[in-house]
């Protein structure tokens, strides 16, 4: 089995990307493009229940647990969102929940997300991450009663 990329391997692969580009109409452009690469999710979880509260656009995120890893999928109906929940599953999927957890996410900040993002997007933002990790800590939670 090969050693999967860590977290902060994955963010700083995100921060080499963005610093390829000039200006922020071509960081757009490939947040854009990440969006469109995403797989399409499946209709049947395309329901109230499963979209992130907080978000101004509508996105959707499931989550399923397997060996021991979180396993996201995700899209919305806004393309720069799309992007968005992208470049967090590439990050996030194929962790454990505790990783999860524990990530601290700082490419958001290095990229400039943060700063380039209106106020309703990056609220949007922080609701996808804080239910990324909601889904972790249900899963830790879930796996820690199992056990007992």
């Amino acid at each position: 089995m090969t050693a999967r990329p860590r977290i902060e391997e994955l963010e700083e692969e995100i921060v080499e990307n963005f610093s390829l580009f000039d200006s922020w109409d071509e960081k757009y452009e490939y947040i854009i493009d990440l969006g469109k690469k995403l797989p399409a999710l499946e209709e049947e979880h395309k329901k109230d229940e499963n979209k992130v509260r907080g978000c101004q656009s509508t996105v959707w995120l499931v989550a399923a647990y397997k060996d021991g890893l979180v396993e996201f999928k995700a899209d919305s109906d806004a393309v720069i969102v799309k992007g968005l929940i992208s470049m967090l599953i590439q990050v996030l999927s194929g962790h454990t929940p505790d990783e999860i957890i524990q990530a601290k996410l700082g490419f958001i900040d290095r990229i400039g997300m943060t700063t380039h993002l209106a106020q309703t997007r990056s609220n949007g933002l922080a609701a996808m991450v804080k239910q990324m990790k909601n889904f972790a800590l249900a899963f830790k939670l879930q796996n820690e009663a199992a056990k007992h």
